[in-house]
């Protein structure tokens, strides 16, 4: 198994790079998403990846965070997902908004991957969206674990309620999410709370 693969990124050509380590260059497949975040080629680049053995050949595919990769396997654990629609969804959606179109039931942001119907894309949603966690999305950075111990899942329910209620509104998930991260919540914060002081962000 690779874990990870570090050195200088030699090329980049649409979705696959090329990372050199000691002489050898190592092929890797990326969702399109992660291009925009490379460092220039030249420099050096860690790559998580994850190892692919089919009778038709090996693939790489890789991605700058261990959190991404998990992600990726996640998508591969959906009955009919493999590594090429996991790809085009976290080509379409980046790993942090995926997690948020999950999170939301955003079956529309994430079937505009391609290949991915509406079906799949609800599929996704129903199987992964207990395995998001909501502190990873909605919880501002002074809201840890070790700070509320017994309060996070309050927390992370007004805040996805809160971002449901934007969405119904007009606002995009994106937009919703951001205005409800610039808001200080704490596990007494209710829905309605979290709303209003999310609205004020968004005028």
């Amino acid at each position: 198994m690779i874990s990870y693969i570090k050195g200088e990124l030699t090329e980049i050509f649409d979705d696959i790079i090329t990372v050199e380590n000691h002489g050898i260059g190592y092929e890797i497949r990326v969702p399109l998403s992660l291009i925009e975040m490379l460092p220039a080629v030249g420099n050096e680049v860690k790559v998580f990846t994850y190892f692919q053995v089919r009778e038709d050949g090996v693939a790489l595919y890789g991605f700058l965070s261990r959190q991404d990769l998990f992600m990726f396997q996640k998508l591969l654990g959906v009955s009919g997902i493999g590594p090429k629609a996991a790809l085009g969804i976290l080509s379409a959606l980046s790993p942090d908004a995926l997690r948020l179109a999950i999170f939301t039931s955003d079956a529309k942001a994430i079937a505009k991957a391609p290949g991915v119907g509406a079906k799949t894309a609800q599929r996704v949603i129903l199987e992964l969206k207990d395995k998001i966690d909501p502190n990873e999305i909605l919880s501002p950075p002074e809201v840890t674990q070790e700070t509320y111990p017994s309060g996070m899942a309050a927390v992370g329910t007004a805040a996805r309620e809160a971002i449901e209620a934007l969405v119904a509104l007009g606002y995009s998930t994106a937009e919703a999410s951001r205005a409800v991260k610039q808001v200080e919540v704490v596990p007494e914060s209710t829905a309605e709370e979290i709303l209003k002081k999310s609205l004020r962000h968004l005028f």
